[in-house]
C-alpha cells in the first residue's frame, strides 16, 4: 500500500517550516511566549489555546498547519492522530513536583496535573479536527522516522482509515516538533511517505 505526506510542519524554538519554507523565524523569548506568537502570526482563533502546557500548543500550533488546507468536515471519521516523544511530560512533571515538594508551601494545581499526561496533546488535536479515529501516543528513546513510518502505516492499514495527523511533538526546555499529514491516496503530486522522507522533513 502506497501513501502520501499531503503537509508538513516543522517547529522549533528558532522557526516554524511549513512544506520545507519558512514562515515565521523567532523574534521573540523562547518558550510559551514565541508559541503564543505563533498562534497570533497563525491568525488562529481558539481561546482554549492559552490554558495548554507547552507541548501541547507545539503540537495543536503544528496540527493547524498542516490542516490549514484540508477538505472541510463536520466529522472526520477517517482520521486518526498519533504522536511520539522521548520526555513524555517532563516539562510539566518538573512544574507539578514544584507545587508539591514543600509541605508548608503545597498547591498542587489540576490545571498543571492534567498535562502530565503525554497523551493530552492527541486528545487536543482530536477536538480542535473533530476526528473520531483513533489517538494514541508513544514514547521512544530518540526521534526515529522508522517508528513514526510504521505507526503511520498501521493506522493506514485499518480499511477505515484514510487519514493521520502524526508527529514528534518532544517538549524538554525547548521545542521539537514535527507533523505531517498523511493519507492512503494516491496523489502523484504529493511527497511519497517514507522513512527517508520523514527523515529529511525532520532534519529541516
Amino acid at each position: 500500500m502506497e501513501a502520501y505526506i499531503l503537509s508538513s510542519c516543522r517547529i522549533t524554538d528558532d522557526c516554524v517550516v511549513a512544506d520545507g519554507k519558512t514562515i515565521l523565524m523567532r523574534t521573540c523569548e523562547k518558550g510559551s511566549a514565541w508559541l503564543n506568537t505563533v498562534y497570533r502570526t497563525l491568525g488562529i482563533q481558539y481561546p482554549k489555546f492559552f490554558k495548554m502546557d507547552n507541548q501541547a500548543k507545539a503540537g495543536f500550533l503544528a496540527a493547524e498547519v498542516v490542516m490549514r488546507n484540508a477538505e472541510t468536515s463536520a466529522a472526520r471519521e477517517d482520521y486518526s492522530v498519533v504522536c511520539l516523544n522521548n520526555a513524555s511530560s517532563i516539562d510539566d512533571d518538573r512544574i507539578y513536583q514544584q507545587t508539591i515538594s514543600d509541605k508548608e508551601n503545597f498547591f498542587p494545581s489540576p490545571a498543571v496535573f492534567v498535562y502530565t499526561l503525554a497523551n493530552i496533546v492527541t486528545g487536543e488535536i482530536a477536538i480542535r479536527n473533530k476526528i473520531f479515529g483513533e489517538t494514541s501516543f508513544y514514547i521512544y528513546e530518540k526521534f526515529s522516522a522508522e517508528k513514526m513510518y510504521n505507526a503511520i502505516k498501521d493506522i493506514l492499514n485499518n480499511p477505515s482509515m484514510s487519514n493521520v495527523i502524526a508527529g514528534w511533538v518532544n517538549y524538554d526546555n525547548g521545542c521539537d516538533v514535527l507533523m505531517i499529514r498523511a493519507c492512503r491516496f494516491s496523489d502523484l503530486d504529493k511527497l511519497q511517505l517514507s522513512e527517508n522522507n520523514i527523515n529529511n522533513l525532520y532534519k529541516i
